[in-house]
């Protein structure tokens, strides 16, 4: 298996079965990209898990090939031609080709026309394109099973067709030819003149390679939904050409009979299997551009750059129920809440500025947050109009509300604020995503954050699998101070799992905070492993050791203090390791001390920039003090915001408006885009023009063309 790995990676031999090493000794993936570069190559967290899931895949190939020769042998079927077959498969398709003729348990027409004798008729069949002494041939076959000619001669066309339609090599070749010429053609379903989403695939036909994943999902959701009816057609003549060549070059004669069988199997198996094997196909091709787009958007999401030192008013707006609200603290704990009711029906404006101004100044607050949901433009025409008619100092953003409700009504909430009402924790989650957006969002499903193309309709196995991979990536790229991270932020951490977090938060309320990494040996049900793998992504801030609040693992401390000594360095002037080095040779002076190249170097880079963060180098949330109406616009005008979405087909920019902008595909640059996620990125600033204003729908087509 490996030998397949090394033919189908770019990687050394001795990085790969590092990575396969490593993994088999429950190593996780952070890890491994992190902490043992030299062993790997400096492979990232992907290429790991690439490599991962295709030694994973061959091993349960090779696992299916052995159930299948062994349930073939079984049989009394297994030859050593078959044998061969099957174990020279490189994919599971193949293995279930080879298979298919003998994996049904029910008999078929064919098997009972072999017990009843007439296989060497069906060979006599094949054999012969002049079928004149056909009668003849079958009398022979008439027994207490088979009643007369006519009988004889269909049964044993009965064997012919399913062989043929059980061919490995004919099902090949029409896959290919499917993949050249297979059309997906949708139609609809329903004579209904309501107006729908799908009214595009009402006649809709393309070449199924062509169709882009995007549309594919809108297909099969339409279908779902009872709008639309699909299915994959091909050119008959093309595929009964293909099985005639095929049957030909095995020897089969071609006749009358034979070229009916031929017929019949294409129509009644073979055509059937492929339309539903390229139908999972599409849906899958789908699925996982579905997955990716989500995985991507999540991921720069959960990169958005904290808010630091600025106290956050959050408003969760709403009519009837009124705007709940709450204040949080520079660290997101908790200092005030409460309701308004600026909005209608009561449009209370006087005692609701009045409720504003009084917890404003009292809790001297920097920004407020202001829910994209119900209510968001009413609420946000009243805090834009008390910022102005009061001149205050103060900025405003909003948020999205996705997954706030979730999070509200969820176990995680209800173990924060026990005492709060579902509403009140809406309006903290919206304040603590300003303040520090991926400690809050990962308390959510990361299905229900919102940043995804029909992601209720994949699978939710891959699904949750890649967004569980992005978060995981996300937070051990970003670190987790040990002394405040929740239970949710910490499960996510390498080597940890959700009672081990709850464990560390216990602990931590016990002892009143950790003083250094080594603490954590402490907590009940961490040991060597465990601490091994999480240990250098939880940092200690102002502990007993300097270097607990770096990206160094605790193994390396002892080189990291003969390093430092052989340049002359101590941790009070860490900073100054790159000029300290300046005039060294930094490879000898790594081997030397017995550490890595790969390892020296992230070591110098922890020391000069201790506090670095990667989300530092992203677009910073964009407050505001005015507030922008869809009907002060005009075509042309030039608008900055915020990539909210990216999917296939373009982005959704949050321009301040209640409904974002849309920038088509066509519209992202000056030149010709495939995949819109090569232009932008989610929480991007960027600046776009007005195309088109759609004010009954409330609509916005905007271009990044400059």
């Amino acid at each position: 298996m490996q030998e397949k790995l090394y033919s189908e990676f770019t990687f050394k031999r001795e990085h790969i079965d590092s990575v396969l090493s490593l993994h088999a000794e429950k190593n996780t993936v952070p890890f491994i990209a992190r902490y043992r570069k030299e062993m790997t190559g400096n492979m990232d967290a992907e290429d790991i898990r690439d490599i991962i899931d295709r030694y994973e895949y061959l091993e349960n190939l090779e696992k299916r090939k052995a159930e299948v020769i062994a349930a073939i042998d079984e049989r009394g079927k297994l030859t050593d031609e078959l044998k061969k077959s099957i174990l020279a498969a490189e994919t599971m398709k193949a293995v279930e080709d080879l298979y298919a003729p003998y994996k049904s348990k029910k008999k078929t027409k064919a098997d009972i026309a072999r017990e009843a004798g007439l296989e060497p008729l069906a060979v006599y069949i094949q054999a012969n394109s002049n079928l004149a002494g056909l009668n003849a041939e079958a009398e022979k076959y008439i027994n207490e099973k088979v009643a007369d000619v006519e009988t004889a001669i269909s049964m044993a066309a009965d064997i012919i067709t399913e062989e043929t339609g059980h061919n490995a090599d004919i099902k090949a070749r029409l896959r290919e030819l499917y993949e050249q010429h297979g059309e997906i053609v949708s139609l609809p379903k329903t004579d209904s003149k309501e107006r729908n989403p799908y009214e595009d695939y009402y006649d809709f036909r393309q070449k199924m390679t062509a169709v882009p994943p995007h549309r594919l999902l809108a297909m099969f959701r339409g279908e779902r939904e009872k709008f639309l009816k699909l299915k994959i057609e091909i050119d008959e003549d093309i595929c009964l050409n293909a099985i005639g060549k095929i049957c030909s070059d095995n020897g089969m004669a071609e006749n009358e009979i034979t070229l009916k069988c031929m017929r019949q199997a294409f129509k009644k198996m073979l055509e059937l299997s492929l339309e539903l094997e390229f139908r999972g196909e599409l849906k899958e091709k789908g699925e996982i551009k579905a997955i990716s787009v989500f995985a991507e958007n999540l991921k720069n999401l959960l990169l958005t750059p904290t808010v630091r030192n600025r106290v956050i008013l959050g408003i969760d707006p709403a009519f009837r129920t009124g705007c709940k609200y709450a204040v949080v603290d520079t660290t997101g704990d908790l200092l005030d809440y409460g309701v308004m009711y600026p909005t209608k029906p009561q449009a209370d404006f006087h005692s609701s500025r009045q409720i504003m101004l009084e917890t404003i100044g009292k809790h001297k607050v920097d920004a407020i947050a202001i829910g994209n949901g119900t209510a968001s433009r009413e609420t946000e025409e009243f805090v834009a109009q008390i910022i102005s008619d009061d001149s205050l100092d103060i900025q405003y953003t909003i948020v999205s509300e996705a997954g706030a409700s979730v999070y509200s009504a969820g176990s995680v909430a209800k173990k924060e604020f026990p005492e709060l009402d579902v509403s009140i924790r809406g309006a903290i989650s919206i304040a603590r995503r300003v303040l520090d957006p991926l400690a809050e969002l990962v308390k959510i499903d990361p299905k229900s954050i919102g940043v995804g193309m029909y992601q209720h309709y994949v699978s939710n196995k891959k699904l949750e699998k890649s967004l569980k991979d992005v978060v995981e990536d996300v937070v051990n790229n970003v670190g987790v101070d040990l002394n405040t991270a929740s239970s949710s932020l910490l499960s996510y951490v390498a080597g940890l799992s959700e009672t081990l977090a709850e464990k560390i938060v216990k602990h931590r309320q016990s002892i009143g905070r950790f003083t250094s990494r080594a603490d954590l040996m402490k907590v009940d049900g961490v040991g060597e492993q465990t601490f091994n793998q999480s240990a250098g992504f939880l940092k200690v801030y102002e502990g007993e050791e300097k270097l607990d609040s770096m990206f160094i693992h605790p193994e390396s401390y002892d080189a990291v203090y003969a390093f430092l000594k052989a340049v002359n360095l101590s941790t009070d002037k860490c900073e100054l390791v790159k000029l300290a080095v300046k005039e060294k040779n930094v490879k000898s002076l790594a081997d030397k001390l017995g550490i890595g190249e790969y390892t020296i170097n992230d070591i110098i880079d922890n020391l000069e920039k201790p506090d670095r963060d990667i989300r530092d180098n992203v677009d910073p949330v964009v407050f505001k003090q005015g507030i922008l109406s869809i009907e002060s616009l005009k075509e042309g005008d030039m608008l900055t915001g915020k990539v909210s979405n990216v999917v296939d087909f373009g982005a959704f920019v949050d321009v301040g408006l209640k409904n974002d902008g849309l920038v088509h595909i066509s519209q992202l640059a000056n030149k010709f885009v495939s995949d819109p996620a090569e232009v932008v990125k989610v929480g991007q600033v960027v600046k776009t023009r007005v195309l088109g204003i759609d004010k009954d729908r409330g609509r916005l087509s905007l271009s990044m063309k400059v």
